[in-house]
């Protein structure tokens, strides 16, 4: 196997795990668990966990993968803080949202190829890419699986 593929190996495990490690503590929160704050004052479960479904939808069109499945998640979880929208999708709602938006990264991820992954992602252009060639779809995937993780530190301690 060459570096760049174990580099890549390594980081899709890193995604996959965290991954699996959110679907089954979020899976494991009652709905009226999912309402409490992860710290007092601060953002909720549910919030976390539709920030995060939103986040990853919005890696569909950066990645190359197709549009978002849902955009409508931006303004109750990325443009406005918790408590901030009169109502918000219900514990369902961003369950299978959830679910979605990562079956079609997982589809999307095992469609690439290792070059692919060094290819620069959607939201820079062909002249920024020249000069910085890390504004690419690995970037991205890492990035991302730190974000994940960093909300999942957050969730956990709440679930203690």
């Amino acid at each position: 196997m060459a570096n760049e593929e174990m580099f890549l190996s390594g980081a899709l495990n890193g995604w996959k795990s965290n991954i699996e490690r959110a679907d089954k503590m979020f899976s494991n929160f009652t709905p009226e668990q999912l309402l409490k704050e992860v710290a007092p004052g601060k953002n909720r479960l549910i919030y976390l966990w539709g920030h995060l479904t939103a986040v990853h939808d919005a890696m569909l069109p950066l990645l190359d993968f197709g549009p978002r499945l849902h955009p409508e998640f931006d303004v109750p979880f990325i443009s406005n803080p918790d408590k901030a929208v009169p109502s918000m999708p219900s514990t369902e709602e961003v369950r299978k949202s959830w679910n979605d938006v990562n079956r079609k990264l997982s589809e999307g991820f095992a469609g690439l190829r290792t070059e692919d992954w060094l290819q620069k992602h959607t939201a820079v252009s062909d002249e920024d890419f020249a000069k910085e060639p890390l504004r690419n779809r690995f970037a991205i995937l890492l990035s991302r699986t730190n974000h994940l993780s960093y909300h999942l530190g957050q969730a956990a301690l709440n679930s203690k």
